[in-house]
């Protein structure tokens, strides 16, 4: 007998479910353990700089910034004001602003779980779920894999800071993480990418900012580097010394790859 549309036999549902958490689960589990150790972190460095335990969930749930929330301990405990922390943030995560031009939130459904989604999209979740198959995703899956990668964070910062607070409340230089980590980022990132022009940009810019805003360092040195930076993208971009790593050079070079190979053979030399 024909099954009636609109209708599913009795269990179909829960059967879906339980499939989307197992999808969810395989496509974010790396992750997770990923997230847990940068977690961790997080939680020692709270409890290094003598934060309060309530800081540990209320930062991790509320902000779930990432890196935003590892310059937020010492910006707080520098005593900065409110305004500059959210400037911080802003600047930082600032990239999450054209998320939503590919991110499926058409996929889910009701508006309070298209606002967990917006509020647990983090750089992680998005690559995930922004992939070639994101028009296929169920909206469940898509906010499970967010949830998953969510609660791993908010967990293992709570589990950072009691361990901080428990067996490494003696260990000397843990303060120090924050500003190592960045460093690393920072080298590797040369590394990949040798741009000189950027790394005297950055060297002016937090000259700039310790000499003339020593207490507002972080956010003047942020806003003058992208201020540097959007002066410098037409100038680079007329005289044709645009980094080549860069999207605009990505996107031209496969356009003129691809005139190239349409062209008449004739045409060719």
């Amino acid at each position: 007998m024909a099954q009636t549309p609109g209708t599913e036999r009795p269990g179909t549902e829960r059967t879906n479910t339980q499939n989307d958490i197992r999808l969810a689960m395989a496509d974010s589990s790396v992750v997770m353990l990923g997230i847990a150790v940068l977690g961790l972190g997080l939680g020692v460095v709270l409890s290094a700089h003598h934060m309060p335990f309530w800081t540990a969930p209320l930062i991790s749930s509320l902000v779930y910034a990432g890196s935003v929330e590892f310059l937020m301990v010492g910006m707080i405990s520098g005593g900065a004001s409110i305004a500059s922390i959210a400037l911080t943030v802003f600047l930082v995560n600032a990239r999450h602003l054209v998320y939503g031009l590919s991110y499926p939130l058409h996929r889910i459904k009701g508006f309070w779980a298209k606002l967990f989604a917006i509020h647990t999209l983090c750089d992680e979740a998005f690559a995930l779920n922004s992939g070639p198959d994101r028009n296929e995703r169920s909206g469940a899956r898509i906010l499970w894999v967010n949830a998953l990668i969510y609660v791993s964070w908010v967990l293992s910062v709570i589990l950072g800071y009691v361990l901080g607070a428990s067996f490494l409340s003696d260990l000397k230089g843990v303060d120090f993480v924050m500003a190592a980590l960045f460093t690393v980022l920072a080298m590797d990132g040369y590394r990949t990418n040798p741009d000189r022009v950027a790394a005297l940009f950055v060297a002016i810019s937090a000259t700039v900012a310790l000499i003339f805003a020593p207490s507002s360092f972080l956010v003047v040195a942020l806003g003058s580097y992208v201020v540097l930076l959007l002066a410098r993208f037409p100038i680079a971009k007329r005289r044709g010394t645009l980094p080549h790593r860069t999207v605009y050079g990505e996107v031209a070079e496969s356009s003129d790859t691809t005139t190239t190979a349409d062209a008449p053979a004739s045409t060719q030399r």
